[in-house]
């Protein structure tokens, strides 16, 4: 149940929202979702691209307090539509993240690991500035630069130091940012963040305004409650291709109303990543861009978490989990040119971390993605993914099912093998596929799709 503040705390609210200079703004984030009407959708996505028909719709998300999002056209596409989405956060908000381990990491990228990773990183995060179009990756100083100059605008704008402001870019590789397409729209931006817009519009809009190659906005919600106080996460993803461990061609961005210190942050991040966008492929690429950002704007009321390991975060680090399972699970549906998804689960392996291996050799398998495609149990395919790893394996215990059908059992075709009802599932649009090698009690699982035709005309012509 949700907890009265007491008058304590609520003088201490209204004090806090007296020097606020946001507070007005905050006050419009909490209005009732039938208050704002939600305007037509704004184009997104490459043109052309069809609907991924493992879409799943865009969540209705109701009011955080303490974040504001607004999205511009800034140009960095040829075509119509907004590629600048830009988060402000009330004062205090903390901020924790992960990021890709690609050697070529972007300046976005470097940006953000310089900032969070001090003594005071994190504490007192007011704004996230995201384009898509282009990913200022491997651009060295200049690009370097053009990150620094467009944080510091936007920090002039929001009354915060540029180190307080975050920064993403998903695109081409080898193009130096042109900040000044940033900062022209930022008075737009303004604008945006002061309108009588419903934030459950405001996230689906930020959703497509950062996709490239995605063909639907992802976003996801969900509550818990920390002492008696109900808490809100919610989510927006992005990412269809380059999409493999660790992290992915992924920009991921959550937001809660939590009050949680940034190591806490950051280690229900590490500890739930692993499970959620480090256990999904598309084609085994890894991005340079790769980042995934967690704030809490302190705002519910909910007691301050400041240790890690404190039991009342069991129901937070659910719903987290929940959150970060399903944007993951969603890259993963908008898997360029993907018509199935896929689970992967190994049991009986020596340890989690040969289970994750071969569970992973199996989802990144081109063989097998294509057997998928093709609506093939083609578990001859599995059995070469998983041998080719060299992880300990028992050949004569292994046994494969797709769904519920037995391929193979103690390492020999099984003599319940049923073509017609394996045909028939494989015609499915989600696909379980479960393999025990028999070497041990560990398990891991990972997420995929299949490889089509579409995802060599997607990527055939990227940059057109």
């Amino acid at each position: 149940m949700t907890k009265t503040p007491t008058t304590g705390q609520k003088i201490e609210q209204a004090f806090e929202k007296a020097l606020d200079p946001f507070a007005a703004a905050l006050k419009r984030a909490t209005r009732p979702a039938e208050a704002a009407a939600a305007p037509a959708a704004t184009p997104a996505g490459k043109p052309g691209l069809a609907v991924s028909p493992l879409a799943v719709p865009f969540p209705t998300i109701p009011p955080i307090g303490g974040v504001e999002i607004a999205t511009a056209r800034a140009g960095f596409y040829k075509h119509e539509r907004d590629d600048l989405v830009v988060f402000r956060f009330a004062r205090g908000t903390s901020c924790a993240g992960v990021f890709t381990r690609h050697k070529i990491g972007s300046a976005p990228v470097d940006w953000c690991k310089k900032h969070l990773g001090g003594a005071e990183g994190g504490k007192d995060v007011r704004a996230l500035v995201v384009n898509a179009g282009c990913a200022n990756a491997f651009t060295g100083k200049a690009g370097a630069d053009a990150a620094r100059r467009a944080a510091s605008e936007v920090a002039k704008r929001f009354g915060c130091r540029q180190r307080d402001v975050m920064m993403a870019s998903t695109g081409v590789i080898g193009v130096v940012l042109d900040e000044k397409k940033i900062i022209a729209k930022l008075p737009d931006i303004e604008a945006g963040l002061d309108a009588d817009l419903h934030p459950s519009e405001q996230w689906a809009r930020a959703g497509r305004g950062i996709m490239t190659t995605d063909t639907f906005p992802k976003g996801s919600y969900a509550e818990a409650e920390i002492e008696g106080y109900k808490v809100r996460i919610a989510g927006i993803a992005k990412g269809s291709g380059m999409i493999a461990p660790d992290m992915a061609t992924m920009l991921a961005f959550i937001v809660t109303d939590a009050d949680i210190h940034p190591n806490v942050l950051k280690a229900l991040l590490g500890l739930h990543v692993r499970t959620t966008f480090n256990s999904v492929t598309v084609d085994g690429d890894t991005s340079t861009n790769d980042t995934a950002l967690l704030f809490a704007t302190g705002t519910s009321g909910a007691p301050r978490i400041g240790r890690v390991g404190d039991r009342r975060l069991k129901s937070f680090s659910a719903a987290l989990d929940k959150v970060m399972l399903d944007l993951a699970h969603q890259l993963v549906r908008d898997g360029e040119g993907a018509t199935k998804f896929v689970k992967v689960t190994v049991d009986g392996a020596a340890s989690p971390a040969s289970a994750r291996k071969l569970a992973k050799s199996i989802a990144d398998s081109p063989l097998v993605k294509t057997a998928i495609a093709g609506q093939d149990a083609n578990w001859g395919r599995v059995v070469m993914a998983v041998g080719k790893t060299e992880e300990p394996v028992d050949r004569d215990r292994l046994a494969i099912r797709f769904g519920p059908h037995q391929a193979a059992v103690d390492g020999a075709p099984s003599p319940t093998y049923d073509e017609a009802k394996m045909t028939a599932y494989m015609k499915k649009p989600e696909i379980d596929i479960t393999v025990d090698v028999g070497a041990g009690r560990a398990s891991a699982t990972v997420w995929t799709c299949d490889l089509t035709k579409g995802y060599i005309e997607i990527n055939g012509d990227y940059r057109s």
